[in-house]
C-alpha cells in the first residue's frame, strides 16, 4: 500500500458536558467505547477509539466536557479536552439544539487560535422541528467560519454517514498508525471500572457519583474458572459509603449484579466480580492522590 492511496488522522470531538460527544464515538465505531449516562460530566478520560478501513483509519478522541473548573479532577479533565485539540486534525465542536450560542465564548476563542479544520455538528435534532433547523445554523455561521455546519442526531443515527464521509474527505494521506483490528488502546482494566462508573451514575442519585472513582485493584484471567476482578470504589466521605453500600448491603449488590453482566459481555467470559467502597477525603482536590487513581 503506498501512502498516497492512504488516508489517516486524528478527530477530537469536544464541546461542553452532556452534549452527545460519547453517543457520536459509540455510533461511529458501532461499538459501545465510552460509557453513556443522562448526567453530565460522565466522562473523565479521554477515550480513544480507532476506526479503521479499506482507504482510511481514523484515530477518534473523546474528551470530558468542557467546563468552568471549580477542582483539581475538573482541571484535568478540562486540560485534557484543549490537549486533544492541539493534536487533531479536524475538531468536531458538538453543540446541542437548545444551547448554540451557550456553546461557544472562551471555547471558540480556544479553537481559532489552532490551524485546525473546526466542523460544528448540531446534535440532538430530533428532539426540535426541522423549521427551527435552518436559523440556528444561519446563526452559527455568523459567530464563527466552520469548515462545515452539520445537523445530526447521534442517538438516532441520522446525518452521522454524512458527517463521517466528509471527515474522510478531510483526512490527511498518511499510512495508518495502528493495526486494522485495534479499536482501542485502553486496556480492559481500564472499560471494567469504566463500567463500574456508568453503573454508578445511573444507579444514585445526582450527587453521588461525582465523588466515586473505581480503582481496579485486582484482575486475574484464571483457566477453567471465573475470572477474578476486585475493585475499589473510593469515595470522599463515610455517608455516602453509606449510601453506596445501601441497607444490608443491597445497593451494592445491585450495582455490582448489573455490572458484571456488561464486564462478562465486555470480556467474553464470566467473572466474579468484587466490589468494596472505601474512604479516600478529598480525592477529586489532590493532585497527588488523582494521579494515583489514573487521572
Amino acid at each position: 500500500m503506498k501512502e498516497n492511496n492512504f488516508k489517516c488522522g486524528y478527530i477530537s470531538i469536544i464541546g461542553r458536558p452532556n452534549v452527545g460527544k460519547s453517543t457520536l464515538l459509540n455510533a461511529f465505531l458501532k461499538e459501545k467505547l465510552s460509557i453513556v449516562t443522562p448526567k453530565p460530566q460522565t466522562t473523565r478520560h479521554r477515550i480513544l477509539g480507532v476506526l479503521s478501513e479499506e482507504k482510511y483509519q481514523i484515530i477518534f478522541l473523546d474528551t470530558p466536557g468542557i467546563i468552568t473548573p471549580k477542582y483539581q479532577l475538573q482541571k484535568e479533565m478540562v486540560k485534557l479536552s484543549y490537549q486533544a485539540i492541539k493534536e487533531a486534525d479536524i475538531v468536531l465542536l458538538l453543540v446541542e439544539t437548545k444551547n448554540i450560542e451557550e456553546a461557544f465564548g472562551d471555547l471558540l476563542k480556544k479553537i481559532n487560535t489552532f490551524p485546525k479544520n473546526t466542523v460544528l455538528v448540531i446534535n440532538k435534532i430530533d428532539l426540535i422541528s426541522k423549521d427551527s433547523l435552518l436559523p440556528l445554523i444561519e446563526k452559527a455561521k455568523k459567530l464563527y467560519n466552520f469548515k462545515h455546519i452539520i445537523p445530526i442526531s447521534a442517538l438516532l443515527n441520522d446525518g452521522v454517514e454524512l458527517l463521517l464521509k466528509l471527515i474522510v474527505e478531510a483526512l490527511p494521506e498518511h499510512m495508518p498508525f495502528y493495526p486494522p483490528e485495534t479499536l482501542t488502546t485502553h486496556p480492559e482494566r481500564f472499560f471494567v471500572s469504566e463500567i463500574i462508573r456508568e453503573k454508578i451514575f445511573n444507579l444514585y442519585g445526582e450527587e453521588i457519583p461525582y465523588f466515586t472513582t473505581v480503582l481496579i485493584e485486582e484482575f486475574k484471567e484464571r483457566a477453567g474458572r471465573k475470572d477474578y476482578i476486585r475493585a475499589i470504589i473510593y469515595v470522599e466521605r463515610d455517608s455516602q459509603r453509606a449510601i453506596l453500600i445501601g441497607k444490608k448491603g443491597d445497593a451494592l449488590k445491585k450495582l455490582g449484579s448489573l455490572a458484571r453482566v456488561d464486564i462478562e459481555d465486555l470480556l467474553g467470559r464470566e467473572v466474579y466480580l468484587e466490589l468494596w467502597v472505601k474512604v479516600k477525603k478529598g480525592w477529586r482536590k489532590d493532585a497527588r492522590v488523582l494521579k494515583e487513581l489514573g487521572y
